[in-house]
């Protein structure tokens, strides 16, 4: 392929973003109309964090909710795309020699589908999801990542779905929108900083950042995923942010664009 696929990372934030017409879900549409249409989609997702390294191979994926105690309508949304075993087939062999496995119970979460519900609202792409290995430190899943790299001149569009910042014992519930927090400003401005050195080896060692890493990725599941997607960065490769904000002072809706 004369020119790769990106590789992209978003915040996907609220599951009723599924449903919104905000900022983020504008720009989320406009990543999907300013990309050459991919073949297919690997998306490693916040939401499938689990002690194995599985990828979903079924023709016909479900669409899961993954959440509970929102609005009816939100439990109502479809994600109808099809799936593509056979490109869960290839990652498998790419990814040896780990051995992953093919799985035919999960489906597509939150972290995917309320994201592509607006970057290709026709559901005509096929998605598989990857899914990440809670027993693994970052490191592995960085490395990992790296066996994706063919897909990238496939046509296939691999991406990562999290928040860079997402600590929400400390996000304003119900509240209307408030500034973000201190620690979480500094932290996502040193992580941009990083980005664009194409500093990869203190984003992968995030945890040696200090206090403000620390308050803003509480746990791995949600910062992982960027890790997927900038292990996939080559020399000649720009990198943006997309999307930006933060979502009740805590909550990171940075989008980063490799490529």
């Amino acid at each position: 392929m004369a020119n790769p696929m990106p590789a992209i990372f978003f915040g996907h934030g609220n599951p009723l973003n599924a449903l919104q017409k905000n900022v983020w879900t504008e720009r989320w549409v406009a990543i999907g109309n300013g990309i050459t249409k991919p073949k297919a989609i690997v998306c490693v997702s916040a939401h499938w964090y689990l002690p194995a390294t599985l990828v979903t191979a079924t023709e016909q994926p479900r669409t899961i909710y993954d959440f509970g105690g929102f609005p009816r309508e939100l439990y109502e949304v479809e994600y109808p795309a099809p799936g593509k075993p056979e490109l869960a087939a290839r990652v498998r062999d790419l990814l040896a020699p780990v051995a992953a496995g093919l799985d035919e119970r999960w489906g597509l979460d939150h972290g995917t589908w309320s994201v592509l519900h607006h970057v290709f609202p026709e559901a005509d792409v096929p998605v598989i999801q990857l899914s990440i290995d809670e027993t693994q430190p970052a490191e592995f899943h960085y490395e990992l990542a790296k066996h994706l790299a063919p897909l990238r001149d496939e046509g296939v569009l691999v991406m990562g779905s999290g928040n860079l910042v997402h600590n929400l014992h400390a996000y304003a519930w119900g509240r209307k929108q408030v500034e973000p927090l201190d620690w979480a400003v500094r932290f996502e401005d040193r992580a941009r900083g990083l980005l664009l050195a194409g500093d990869h080896e203190l984003l992968v060692h995030y945890e040696s950042l200090g206090k403000d890493a620390m308050l803003s990725a509480p746990t791995p599941d949600h910062y992982l995923p960027l890790l997927y997607v900038i292990a996939l960065q080559r020399e000649n490769d720009e990198v943006s942010f997309p999307v930006e904000g933060f979502d009740g002072g805590s909550i990171s809706m940075l989008s980063v664009k490799i490529g």
